[in-house]
């Protein structure tokens, strides 16, 4: 990696965040992104285009933002089948930095590896700390790689992107560990909400009561930076909720696999489906209140009668 190439396939929300950072701290990156106008902006802020991302097959590290595994792999189909008839240089690196599954992600290692003549691998790399850690460069990241000098190497690429960058097992351990990150953030963001809308029926300012919690043993940094979103019913996106109960379904599928037993992960996942149900999935997560709202009128007209109870 010292000539600073990376390819970036996924330029969302938080991939152009993160390939910016990249880019201002001196590396050179090549992007790719369904829509063009991501792609646009990155060859704006001086990165170079690619048309595919088989077109980054060179490249000594690719980085994958995209939102799971099978966007993944759909977007490497093309990139994979060139290192199959003509393998990349060894030591090449696919860098998994979506939310996947444990599992799932390490299947996908298998196959580049055996596509690649074993000169490619991958490492999966998920990110904690939303789109404000993706602008400041502070995510939270969590890898697993079955060989520590594919780690080594991408690692200094990371450090572009956050100021936490830990290397916790094989691969599937960064994948693992995030979803073990979502279940506490999911959790205790629908954990808030509930006490907002209770505080609100109630007759308590939801504000002052975040702000008297964040004083004490209740004080997160969940609270700190969704707090203010569910008091005042901001749900503008900085990430869709729906992703929230796919990773939580990631969580579920590692404590059947441990035989661990996970009531709140359980609880949570319904509660997350229930906000799909409801149509609000591509809405920012803080939108649980208005689910727990939702239910709360069903509950309070069941109470008084009027619906079947």
């Amino acid at each position: 990696m010292e000539d600073k190439q990376a390819g970036f396939a996924g330029l969302g929300l938080m991939g152009s965040l993160m390939a910016a950072n990249a880019m201002r701290q001196g590396w050179r990156i090549t992007g790719w992104n369904r829509s063009p106008e991501a792609v646009t902006r990155l060859q704006d802020q001086g990165g170079i285009a690619a048309t595919t991302v088989a077109d980054m097959r060179k490249l000594p590290v690719i980085v994958f933002m995209l939102p799971d595994l099978p966007h993944v792999q759909e977007a490497a189909a093309g990139l994979l089948l060139s290192w199959k008839q003509q393998p990349p240089a060894p030591g090449t690196v696919l860098l998994v930095m979506s939310s996947v599954s444990p599992t799932g992600v390490k299947e996908f290692g298998q196959h580049v590896r055996l596509v690649s003549g074993g000169n490619a691998q991958v490492v999966d790399a998920p990110v904690s700390g939303g789109t404000k850690g993706a602008a400041e460069g502070t995510l939270a990241i969590m890898a697993g790689a079955d060989d520590a000098a594919a780690f080594q190497r991408v690692e200094p690429l990371l450090r572009t992107m956050g100021t936490t960058v830990r290397h916790l097992g094989p691969l599937g351990a960064g994948s693992l560990a995030k979803a073990c990150n979502q279940l506490v953030v999911g959790t205790t963001t629908a954990a808030l909400a509930e006490a907002a809308e209770l505080a609100e029926r109630s007759g308590l300012d939801p504000a002052a009561l975040f702000e008297v919690l964040a004083g004490g043993l209740a004080g997160s940094r969940v609270l700190d930076i969704v707090g203010p979103r569910l008091a005042s019913r901001d749900y503008t996106p900085t990430g869709p909720a729906k992703f929230m109960h796919k990773d939580l379904s990631f969580v579920l599928d590692a404590a059947a696999a441990t035989g661990t037993a996970t009531p709140m992960a359980a609880a949570a996942v319904e509660l997350y489906a229930e906000l799909k149900r409801q149509g609000m999935g591509d809405q920012d997560l803080a939108v649980v209140r208005r689910t727990i709202a939702n239910l709360s009128q069903q509950t309070a007209a069941a109470a008084e009668g009027t619906v079947a109870p």
